[in-house]
């Protein structure tokens, strides 16, 4: 993707691979993923003083995405497009459309 190398060179001018096992970095998703959400907590949307807040938690699971992806070996793009693909046998438009139910559901 666009800053894949960006993010990588970033980390490792730094020496911060050696805290980047694929759990610690599993487990920063979550946390920074969880910082996103509690942005939401108690409200219908998000107000507008929070949208840069919003932006920050965005990239922060980003990055450690990124990471865990590279230090995998897994291409996200290509882990987009096989799950794109599998999700669109199990979700069809004309049974989909409009639809929240389970793909065992409908």
């Amino acid at each position: 993707m666009l800053f894949d190398n960006d993010i990588i060179r970033f980390r490792n001018d730094r020496n911060w691979a050696q805290y980047h096992s694929p759990k610690n970095l599993a487990i920063s998703i979550s946390i920074e993923a969880a910082e996103l959400l509690e942005l939401f907590q108690w409200r219908d949307g998000l107000p507008s003083d929070k949208r840069t807040a919003a932006a920050e938690e965005i990239a922060d699971v980003y990055i450690y995405l990124v990471t865990l992806a590279h230090d995998l070996n897994i291409s996200i793009e290509g882990a987009v497009k096989d799950k794109l693909e599998k999700n669109g046998k199990k979700y069809p438009v004309d049974k989909s459309y409009g639809n929240a139910k389970k793909y065992n559901e409908l």
